[in-house]
């Protein structure tokens, strides 16, 4: 029905600082966030709480759950593991984000997934960007639906990654 026109805002945050990947001996998926990115993950709470997100939706390596595992503690929500959100996902992450229908979803991903899902939203929706979209560590971007057309998203703004060092 009418009800369901996605009129809220979705958010995409990428996983905070993590050990880099020469220094990491186990499995890429393993990897954890450095000092600095767990000071960013609690550092995102605050942040991100009074956005009031409906649920958490991660990728299922380790230092994007735990970037937003202290939001989701913090909320009383449990965080959702999503294959649709691991690294080179790109456009099975953009058809769940779609179809997504909680309110305020967020939606933790990686490097290549998030500039590849912008880029479709762009290409698809005329999403507008601004200057040159930018996706550090810990940032955050809100995407605004398009009223009326569901699952379209027509304007978008970038929070930087809080200062945590």
């Amino acid at each position: 029905g009418v009800w369901h026109t996605r009129s809220m805002p979705v958010f995409l945050v990428r996983h905070a600082h993590a050990l880099p990947r020469d220094r990491w001996e186990g499995e890429d998926e393993a990897r954890v966030l450095s000092a600095k990115g767990r000071r960013q993950a609690d550092r995102l709470v605050p942040l991100l709480e009074k956005l009031g997100p409906g649920r958490v939706l991660s990728s299922p390596a380790r230092r994007c759950l735990d970037t937003v595992a202290p939001l989701a503690e913090a909320m009383g929500l449990e965080v959702e593991e999503q294959a649709d959100l691991a690294e080179g996902a790109g456009p099975a992450a953009l058809e769940m984000l779609r179809a997504t229908e909680t309110v305020n979803p967020i939606f933790c991903s990686h490097g290549d997934v998030i500039p590849e899902l912008l880029g479709g939203l762009v290409a698809e929706d005329g999403l507008r960007l601004g200057p040159v979209p930018r996706v550090e560590k810990a940032s955050v971007w809100i995407l605004e639906p398009t009223l009326g057309h569901p699952g379209q998203f027509g304007s978008a703004s970038y929070l930087p990654p809080p200062t945590a060092d």
